[in-house]
């Protein structure tokens, strides 16, 4: 059974304690597993009605390409364009249901304004493909671990990525929970999406802030993630919300993936293993969970036989190689340079430029490596600002330990070359018979060979 056929959705909403009607909406459509949460805003009920039309409006745009979701199912992991597919139409969905609500919002003077906030994921084969606006949120249980796979589109969490406030200031700013973005609002908005990839055991949770506005960690979360019944899960989720005030609309959706079988369980083994060789380069070395994760969504994993060659020595290429599993060489000409191994990388300089490779590579053992190409790296760049950031810093100072090492080595060269060969000062030649006055058996004279002392009549120093 493949994996996106053995989920479980539990799904439950709640007016809360103060609202007096629901302007969240949420979807679960088990045949397509697909999932969402909208959280509504707007007077005289506008916004129920925006968050209604969003979640409506992107189920048909999926059922409408359930052609492009179906020939990636068959296609699987090897299917890197219909991964993107999927991606585009998830945000071509938003981009529909902001531009209805943004009409509908025109037509009539008492919604103007309205719009919601909109999370998406929807599990096809392997991955599962999130959209995301607002401050909705995802969290994801792996390994015992729960950690929030989007990231809030709020005036707090842009306050705190500028670090111009401290969290205590921030705390102190009248519209600190207002958003930034909202489907409908206006024509268009800026779409987050990820592509992440699933194992058996995975759990995700998608809540409106109604729920999380009262999770101050995501360790409070896993009692809930563990609790072996679904319904009572959900249930003791909204019943949290309400015990700590309940001042909005409450709706949580948990999606459970089952077991997978051996293929499975290889590939978390793999991905596990990925994550960690890719966490310990110092290029992303300071990157959040998100982050990586965005990093892990491009990076593709190829396999090599013995003896086949991974680059060639003067082709141009645009790709970044990390071993993951078993050995390459590196060689110039005839020359071998080194010899890498797991965790080992090579060809970071052809992310930012077009040049020819310096040396050939070939694997002299099966392996697996990591590769990046220029054009996911420039897309990151792009698309995440913040993230574009981190990763130039930590470029720069890459570049700076080369540079430092090339001078350091370049230094050594020149001392080695400047160094006076003392040698035949300290062992003479022997002299052959009948060459000096002395026996063969003694060194020459000392004044033979040393330079003669400065005469007394040598003119001071200075003069």
């Amino acid at each position: 059974m493949a994996l996106s056929e053995n989920i479980q959705f539990y799904a439950a909403t709640d007016v809360g304690r103060v609202r007096d009607h629901n302007e969240d909406n949420f979807l679960v459509d088990k045949k397509l597993a697909l999932s969402i949460v909208a959280d509504g805003m707007g007077g005289h009920a506008a916004g129920e009605v925006a968050s209604a039309l969003a979640v409506r409006i992107i189920h048909e745009e999926v059922k409408k390409h359930k052609d492009v979701v179906e020939k990636y199912a068959r296609e699987g992991v090897s299917g890197r364009a219909g991964a993107k597919e999927i991606l585009a139409m998830l945000e071509l969905a938003v981009q529909r249901a902001c531009a209805k609500i943004h009409d509908e919002a025109k037509q009539d003077a008492n919604k103007r304004g309205m719009g919601t906030t909109l999370s998406a994921l929807l599990i096809v084969a392997s991955h599962g493909f999130i959209a995301h606006v607002g401050d909705s949120r995802i969290y994801l249980l792996r390994g015992g671990k729960v950690q929030q796979i989007t990231e809030d589109h709020t005036v707090y969490n842009e306050l705190i990525k500028r670090g111009k406030l401290t969290r205590d200031q921030i705390e102190k700013v009248a519209q600190k929970n207002a958003i930034t973005r909202a489907v409908g609002v206006y024509e268009r908005v800026e779409v987050d999406t990820l592509t992440i990839e699933v194992l058996p055991g995975d759990q995700f949770l998608l809540a409106s802030d109604g729920l999380h506005g009262y999770i101050a960690h995501t360790a409070e979360l896993e009692p809930y993630f563990e609790e072996a019944d679904g319904e009572t899960a959900t249930r003791e989720l909204i019943d949290l919300a309400n015990r700590k005030g309940g001042k909005d609309n409450i709706t949580a959706i948990l999606v459970r993936l089952g077991a997978g079988d051996k293929q499975d369980d290889n590939r978390a083994r793999r991905l596990h293993l990925k994550r960690e060789v890719l966490a310990k380069m110092p290029l992303f070395s300071r990157l959040s969970e998100r982050e990586m994760l965005r990093i892990m969504q491009v990076a593709d994993v190829v396999s090599y036989d013995v003896d086949q060659i991974v680059v060639q020595e003067g082709d141009r290429g645009d790709e970044l190689f990390i071993v993951l599993s078993g050995q390459v060489r590196i060689s110039r000409g005839e020359t071998v340079l080194n010899e890498f191994g797991p965790g080992e990388h090579f060809g970071e300089m052809a992310l930012i430029r077009a040049a020819p490779r310096s040396a050939t590579v070939t694997a002299i053992e099966p392996s697996e490596l990591i590769v990046l190409h220029r054009n996911d790296f420039f897309e990151i760049l792009r698309k995440e600002h913040e993230l574009a950031v981190k990763l130039l810093w930590q470029f720069l100072g890459v570049l700076a330990d080369r540079l430092d090492q090339t001078s350091r080595d370049l230094s050594s060269a020149r001392e080695e070359l400047n160094a006076e060969d003392i040698t035949d000062a300290i062992f003479p030649d022997e002299v052959e018979p009948g060459e000096d006055d002395a026996p063969v058996t003694e060194p020459r004279p000392r004044d033979s060979y040393l330079p003669e002392p400065p005469s007394d009549q040598s003119p001071p120093v200075g003069a």
